[in-house]
């Protein structure tokens, strides 16, 4: 069932194109306009049945009813800047970035229905040739409204979540950074910091073990080194205290105290479990 007549995707990567593969197979729009910073991408987002048009410039989003923001962090405020005065009035804006605070407290003042989103949803892999159309069922998408927030916007989002097989959570933007500088920032950061800790002549001998905890750290390195500043103190936060479960772990093993070490091992076993 159509929810929107013409949704403009701005940028056309792994969640964006993906998005706009599900738009069109749940015929959610009526049409789908993609825009990306190299037209090469466009290009083979159409030619992938991602979006039914190119767009030129950010003047497409004149007619829109929805605008999606799905460019990495860093650009995601200045491209809501620039099609701010374009949009008409009833036309809703969402982003797709992993950091929300500071987008959504700019955002949120000049675009009148503006509405932070974040689905965890995607992989290491980037880039149109890894577009899924199913990428978010089964899925989690964290919405953050504000106090200003419209109700109806909310409510025709929480649904369009819905209708891509996404279950919906809404955080303030603050928590959904405190939260998510755990739950994701955190594991990045590990694990590009684990495989380069890794000599490189020891690689051969990895087990799937080494291969399953560092899987991540093949993710875009410029794309997380935005995410790790764009939520800075948070990952600072959650470093320091990884640092003192590490030391922790650390002076078990200096001290020889089976005792202690199969505690931390187990209160971790236990954490696991939570996870499902």
């Amino acid at each position: 069932m159509k929810m929107f007549n013409r949704v403009v995707i701005i940028g056309t990567g792994l969640i964006g194109g993906s998005l706009g593969l599900a738009l069109k197979k749940q015929r959610l729009a009526g049409c789908v306009i993609g825009l990306s910073r190299h037209q090469k991408n466009s290009r083979l987002a159409k030619k992938a049945g991602a979006i039914d048009h190119i767009g030129e410039s950010l003047a497409v989003v004149k007619d829109a009813d929805l605008v999606i923001l799905a460019t990495p962090v860093n650009t995601i405020i200045d491209l809501g800047e620039k099609i701010a005065a374009n949009i008409n009035k009833d036309c809703i804006v969402i982003d797709v970035g992993s950091s929300k605070e500071r987008i959504v407290s700019k955002l949120g003042a000049l675009i009148p229905h503006f509405l932070g989103c974040h689905p965890l949803a995607g992989s290491e892999k980037k880039g149109v040739a890894n577009l899924e159309e199913d990428i978010f069922k089964g899925s989690i998408c964290i919405i953050t409204p504000t106090v200003k927030t419209n109700r109806r916007v909310l409510n025709k989002i929480k649904r369009l979540w819905k209708e891509l097989g996404a279950d919906i959570i809404m955080l303030s933007p603050k928590k959904h950074d405190r939260v998510l500088g755990f739950t994701s920032h955190l594991p990045h950061a590990l694990a590009y910091a684990l495989i380069n800790s890794i000599p490189d002549r020891s690689l051969g001998l990895s087990s799937n073990g080494l291969r399953d905890t560092t899987r991540i750290s093949s993710s875009d390195a410029y794309l997380w080194s935005e995410i790790f500043l764009s939520n800075r103190s948070n990952l600072l936060t959650a470093l320091s205290i990884f640092q003192k479960k590490l030391t922790a772990l650390k002076l078990a093993l200096e001290s020889k105290n089976k005792g202690q070490l199969i505690k931390i091992l187990l209160l971790a076993n236990q954490k696991r479990e939570k996870l499902g």
